[in-house]
């Protein structure tokens, strides 16, 4: 479709951002409703992010995706941030308002917890409690949205326990104590009558080594998702349907929490399909 002057124009912000799924993302949701609409990549060095992030009102943007390194600037530089960004610490998504103000978003939570409830219908927010692997940005939205589902414990193991222990105590005042935090060197007894594992390290991912955890503790009922989506299927997964548990790839998370935000910029709620996934994953390796 021609870009002209009545296009809307929306982005990712990151650096690096060739890496970046989002443009293909949007893309064909763009196609797919005929919008007169673009999603460019926009690779932002983090001393200019703040000047970029002034400049997308003026540019004319609707908005823009935000990736690594820059969700908690964003965090730190939107005019207004919704609880739920304050809450998990970030910001994934900036909405350009009438007034040239910029609201920043996450909706990371609702990309993990749609994608779980698609990928793993069975799962019950009642059923156990989860675990959760790491304790970064992807651990907070995680552990937020873990929440909100009614899950009334949740371990987070993390290689450097202090970090755990951090999210712990930004959770708390919103869960009594239902967030507790575990060292690495027990993730496997950590798993004992757990009903969901959640890996959001880089453990598995091409060029990372792979998660060293044995998952014969947990029940066989049990769902492991990983957030890793490079590769698709990742040694935990593998090995996870293996013992016959339920798997959740981290394509999923990455699809739906593109969808609030393609809504707020360009005013159609899309929907995650085979031939999105399809789209998304053509002519990629892994």
């Amino acid at each position: 479709m021609p870009v002209g002057g009545k296009t809307k124009v929306a982005g990712v912000m990151g650096w690096p951002v060739e890496h970046s799924l989002s443009p293909r993302l949007h893309g064909f949701w763009l196609a797919e409703h005929g919008i007169d609409g673009v999603f460019v990549p926009l690779p932002v060095k983090p001393e200019n992010f703040a000047d970029a992030l002034r400049a997308l009102p003026k540019l004319g943007f609707v908005g823009a995706s935000v990736t690594l390194p820059h969700k908690e600037a964003a965090l730190a530089l939107a005019d207004e941030v919704d609880a739920q960004a304050r809450r998990i610490g970030a910001v994934n998504t900036l909405i350009v308002r009438p007034d040239g103000g910029v609201l920043g978003r996450n909706t990371d939570a609702f990309g993990f917890m749609e994608s779980l409830r698609e990928s793993a219908p069975r799962w019950r927010a009642d059923a156990g409690a989860a675990v959760v692997l790491g304790a970064g940005g992807a651990a907070r939205a995680v552990v937020a949205a873990l929440l909100e589902a009614g899950v009334s414990e949740i371990r987070v193991v993390n290689r450097t326990v202090e970090r755990a222990r951090e999210l712990a105590r930004a959770m708390a005042p919103a869960t009594k104590g239902a967030v507790v935090a575990r060292p690495w060197a027990e993730r496997a007894a950590a798993l004992a009558g757990a009903a969901l594992v959640v890996n959001t390290t880089s453990l598995g991912m091409q060029g990372q080594p792979p998660l060293d955890l044995d998952l014969a503790p947990l029940p066989a009922t049990a769902t492991v998702a990983d957030i890793v989506y490079a590769p698709l299927e990742t040694p935990l997964l593998k090995a996870a349907r293996a013992r016959g548990l339920a798997g959740v790839d981290g394509l999923g998370m990455l699809l739906h929490q593109g969808r609030p935000a393609f809504a707020a910029w360009f005013g159609i709620e899309p929907q995650v399909t085979p031939a999105l996934r399809a789209a998304v994953l053509a002519d990629r390796a892994g």
